[in-house]
């Protein structure tokens, strides 16, 4: 399979993946002025795909960090409660997102504090004509690549506003895992390609733990369609014993071939824990699949950005195996096209 890399990966996404805690370093290590200052009653990040990615991985990461609550936005508009008293972030890798652009505006109009995050693009004309602090993305990544590069940044700007403490040490323990694992992951032999093997011709099913790392599954679900062109979907625990796991009960005469993959970690509450346990089981009785993702680092912080990585590795072999680019996304190309013309 390895010899199909070249054939199939036109833009060298390998060596991005690879070279993820390159990204990590910039985004930490880049200088940041920010001229806004003060109390927040809540956090706003405000974006789409992989710029939406970020803030869901920020939220999960600081959980045990931040006093302030954090929220992410995935729309043309703002909630009511959004008000001069809230930090609003716009995300926007490439600086031309028609939906951020849309809720920066809103902000705008509410004096909001505002920060925007981007390469350029409109987003960061609209900032500099309103004398709003611009940190500037590294370029040269389809957004979806450039994750590390956005959550890094994103966590310099908290730390730098006094809204979560982090200390330079920690943060290049993340970076050396990201190496580290980059060398491991872009094996043959490694865990995330096995994985891939045993996803493909599947339709992956990822479950994840509310408020804990949910922002994993969501990304894994994101790579699998973008990189790998398969369906997959996402749902989170407790809920999903609450309706979704009814429909398990057709499982056996259903003609699709699900797999659930779970991302796992130890500080999960104990009683979600017995819940996938149980359910593990009720669907094995099922004949379901089930694959079990989880790290075993020490911190939190760590095994969330492990289980990250590795799935978006295993996203891009399943890609490849599958005879896909993993870097093109011709419909959405078309529906950006489109949209342009109404």
């Amino acid at each position: 399979m390895f010899n199909d890399i070249a054939k199939f990966d036109t833009k060298n996404l390998f060596s991005i993946i690879k070279d993820s805690w390159k990204q990590a370093d910039y985004g930490w290590n880049k200088n940041i002025n920010l001229s806004i200052s003060g109390q927040y009653s809540s956090v706003m990040i405000s974006g789409l795909g992989g710029s939406a990615i970020s803030g869901d991985l920020l939220r999960n990461f600081l959980q045990n960090k931040t006093k302030v609550a954090i929220t992410v936005n995935r729309n043309y508009t703002l909630p009511s409660w959004v008000d001069e008293k809230t930090l609003f972030i716009a995300s926007s890798y490439s600086g031309n997102t028609e939906e951020t652009i849309s809720a920066l505006k809103e902000a705008i109009s509410r004096k909001c504090k505002i920060v925007v995050i981007t390469t350029g693009g409109a987003i960061e004309n609209l900032a500099t004509e309103h004398g709003i602090d611009v940190v500037k993305l590294q370029e040269g990544f389809q957004p979806r690549y450039a994750l590390y590069n956005s959550f890094f940044t994103l966590l310099r700007v908290f730390v730098s506003l006094n809204l979560a403490e982090i200390s330079d040490d920690y943060v290049k323990s993340l970076v050396d895992m990201l190496k580290e694992c980059g060398e491991i992951y872009s094996r043959e032999e490694s865990l995330a390609f096995e994985i891939a093997k045993n996803l493909q011709g599947s339709v992956p099913v990822i479950y994840t733990a509310a408020d804990c790392n949910d922002a994993a599954g969501r990304r894994f679900k994101g790579q699998l369609n973008e990189n790998s062109k398969v369906h997959s979907w996402w749902m989170d625990y407790p809920e999903m014993n609450h309706n979704e796991i009814v429909g398990w009960e057709t499982f056996s005469s259903s003609s699709i071939n699900y797999k659930v993959v779970n991302i796992l970690d130890k500080d999960i509450h104990p009683r979600v824990l017995n819940r996938f346990k149980i359910i593990n089981n009720l669907l094995s009785d099922q004949g379901v699949a089930i694959i079990n993702i989880e790290s075993n680092r020490s911190t939190f912080g760590e095994r969330l950005l492990e289980c990250v990585y590795l799935c978006d590795w295993i996203s891009y072999y399943l890609a490849i195996l599958n005879k896909k680019d993993p870097g093109e996304i011709d419909f959405i190309h078309h529906l950006k096209k489109k949209m342009s013309e109404v």
